[in-house]
């Protein structure tokens, strides 16, 4: 492809990404499901003018790469700590009663294979925190004693979800599970989360002592985003996905995260936002062309849309989807009326189960119409969650404190 048309889709991209990502906001339905629709309209499914491969599919990578550092610059693993028992509760319960029972359903009732089965089942185990705090935020609930559980529960949540994504990662690259992939891919971890922080810390120090003797603009922009890149390469090169060097090196930058046994290097708050604010400029521009080239990816017109298969697992694998997060919810001591909506709260998926389905659909796991039916999971969590709170509020708010 010539370079001018690369650079006309690009273009495409950012500009029809933007429109209906506000026009989704307009509608109170988060940006990622406008994204997606923009992919799908500019892909194979209707016009077809862009193709998911490229320099598109790099950036895309590099977005995803990006998402997953601000993930990690804004978990607070303070939040999990002062939302005590509860959350721990809600989190591991929100993780293990989805990944169970979509195996389940997708294995034992619906024949899949294992590796299939395992990867429908990590898809939809994590919660989108963004997704999740931002309607709480738009009712006012956000710092509602719920709120708080909800907070830690999807901090906890994100952690086991970037773990699983690990193990994932391992499996599907060596083409079968096995106990010494799962290990070995646990010491790489281990031992990949202990010198990255480091580095970042490190490196973050360097960049607070010299930036005021910076004679050129833009030091925390550019060698942040390069630390980000290093790590993710560093990451891929142990074994593990490149996302989880963004989100080790967004993990170390963010406020509340410090090594133990280099205290002269523990996160400054100001500088944690300094970062936060630099940054998000460059990741709004290029998170949206993860989520285009996720529609872009999706061929609909190829769907039988007639096919028993296709209704029965998509209807049924969003209602298991659904109960497991709230099933997790009501094992906590709340009242019924909280304990209902924390549940309700940690059910969209959002970016996190998409990340995941691309996962399984790069790597050649996921053919075209499981793919297209976890996208359509994932999409279905995420646009109701904000307007099924809103109406719950408004119904039970006042009985919450009963």
């Amino acid at each position: 492809m010539e370079t001018s048309t690369v650079i006309l889709h690009i273009a495409i991209i950012l500009i029809v990404a933007r429109l209906f990502g506000e026009i989704a906001a307009q509608l109170q339905v988060p940006a990622v499901i406008g994204e997606l629709i923009a992919g799908i309209i500019l892909g194979p499914t209707l016009l077809g003018v862009i193709e998911a491969d490229g320099m598109i599919r790099i950036l895309a990578e590099i977005g995803i790469i990006l998402l997953l550092f601000q993930i990690g610059l804004e978990t607070d693993l303070g939040d999990l700590i002062d939302s005590g028992s509860k959350s721990v509760v809600v989190a591991i319960c929100g993780f293990i009663f989805p990944f169970t029972l979509c195996f389940i359903l997708s294995h034992y009732v619906f024949n899949l294979d294992t590796l299939i089965s395992l990867m429908i089942a990590g898809t939809m185990t994590a919660t989108s925190i963004g997704i999740t705090m931002r309607s709480l935020t738009d009712l006012g609930r956000a710092k509602s004693k719920e709120g708080q559980i909800v907070l830690g529960a999807a901090v906890l949540d994100d952690m086991l979800g970037v773990l699983l994504l690990a193990f994932l990662f391992e499996f599907t690259t060596s083409g079968n599970v096995s106990l010494a992939g799962a290990s070995k891919i646990l010491l790489f971890m281990g031992v990949f989360f202990l010198a990255a922080p480091t580095l970042a810390k490190s490196i973050s120090y360097l960049i607070r002592r010299f930036e005021s003797q910076s004679l050129v603009p833009g030091l925390v922009q550019t060698t942040i985003v390069s630390l980000v890149l290093f790590l993710a390469w560093l990451s891929h090169m142990v074994g593990i996905p490149e996302l989880l060097g963004g989100f080790a090196t967004g993990l170390a930058l963010s406020r509340r995260f410090f090594i133990p046994f280099g205290v002269a290097l523990r996160a400054e708050p100001k500088f944690s936002q300094q970062v936060h604010d630099e940054m998000r400029p460059i990741i709004h521009l290029f998170t949206p062309v993860f989520f285009v080239y996720v529609g872009l990816t999706l061929d609909l017109s190829t769907i039988d849309w007639g096919s028993n298969f296709f209704w029965l697992f998509s209807i049924s694998l969003t209602a298991v989807a659904i109960l497991s997060k709230v099933g997790g919810a009501l094992l906590i001591r709340e009242n019924l009326i909280r304990k209902i909506a924390i549940g309700m709260a940690m059910v969209p998926r959002g970016e996190v189960g998409l990340i995941f389905a691309e996962l399984g659909r790069s790597s050649g796991i996921f053919n075209n119409e499981i793919y297209t039916t976890l996208i359509m999971v994932i999409a279905y969590t995420t646009l109701l969650t904000p307007f099924w709170l809103k109406l719950f509020y408004k119904r039970y708010g006042d009985r919450m404190e009963a």
